[in-house]
């Protein structure tokens, strides 16, 4: 990022520093993201520990001022604001068994940042995102594109690591999109895959095709899967949506037009509407823009309303 866009106008406000929460404040700092850093968890020691532990590598990174509180004043005046907060998905649980109370949180959560930074974008990475978003959209009388949630771009980070580990490429190379849901329901963009320009279908290595549709299941399968087998192994992930959060921030404070698979309110797009769900969207200073209607599969379009079927149900439980 430029030294301009890591002015400290661009202030980014961090809620919750649990692990995802931290992981998102070291990767901006690593990644000089953001102007300065606020910090707000209501474990004031956990919080103080974090802020210093942060600082003390401040000769190692870009400027970036931090500091950090239990007050959610500290959040004023933010541009960006990352909400993390709420219980964490555990062992055996999916995304959307977390629904009820992190939905309460949102709904509860959102008018205060907005009345600290009445300006600001505010990013949802809460789980379950698509059903936390909503709330969260719901709850102010703001903009649609001003809140929303960080999807599947992570998603379609794992889902292109793994493409290009199969292709033996670099994964600048792969361009791939995860939709839907951020859980079990989302979809894996097969028709619309390119692999060094080739789509998957007709890539080969010494003339044998590598995405057969059993690898292209089996992938499909990883990906759904990743976050469980990564919570199983160590309790939690962070450190990918960390550096995957940093590169939306960067999308927003550099007003740079980045395609992302971010979560919003769907206004028609293929027949969805009033449900929070990540498609390809255009991510610039002013939030999540235009969503990009591409050519899907017939069976990605009836898996992608399906998935907006499962979250509007999740919706509708929840009386939202």
């Amino acid at each position: 990022m430029t030294e301009s866009l890591r002015g400290r106008s661009n202030k980014v406000s961090i809620v919750g520093m649990g692990g995802v929460g931290t992981a998102i404040a070291y990767a901006c700092l690593i990644r000089g993201s953001a102007g300065s850093l606020s910090l707000y968890d209501i474990d004031a020691k956990k919080l103080r520990a974090e802020v210093l532990d942060l600082n003390h590598g401040s000769q190692f990174v870009p400027h970036c001022p931090i500091n950090g509180s239990d007050d959610v004043g500290v959040t004023a005046g933010s541009k960006v604001v990352i909400v993390t907060a709420g219980a964490k998905q555990h062992e055996g649980q999916s995304r959307l068994d977390l629904a009820t109370s992190n939905v309460a949180m949102a709904q509860a959560l959102t008018p205060q940042l907005l009345e600290h930074s009445p300006d600001a974008i505010i990013i949802l990475v809460t789980n379950p995102v698509d059903i936390v978003t909503y709330a969260a959209v719901r709850s102010v009388d703001i903009p649609s594109g001003r809140i929303f949630g960080s999807g599947t771009v992570l998603d379609s980070s794992r889902f292109r690591y793994l493409i290009a580990e199969r292709a033996d490429l670099a994964i600048a190379n792969v361009h791939g999109y995860i939709v839907g849901e951020h859980g079990d329901s989302q979809i894996s963009l097969w028709s619309t895959v390119s692999i060094g320009g080739v789509p998957a279908e007709h890539f080969r290595i010494g003339g044998a095709a590598v995405f057969d549709e059993a690898t292209r299941n089996q992938i499909s399968a990883d990906v759904v899967n990743a976050a469980y087998e990564i919570i199983a192994g160590k309790g939690a992930t962070s450190l990918a949506i960390g550096l995957s959060t940093a590169r939306i921030v960067e999308a927003i404070l550099g007003d740079q037009h980045r395609v992302l698979p971010v979560s919003t309110v769907q206004n028609g797009v293929y027949g969805i509407s009033d449900v929070c769900l990540s498609l390809p969207t255009v991510v610039t200073a002013a939030g999540a823009g235009q969503v990009l209607e591409l050519s899907l599969s017939e069976s990605e379009l009836a898996g992608l309303r399906a998935s907006a079927a499962t979250l509007k149900q999740a919706q509708t439980s929840l009386g939202l």
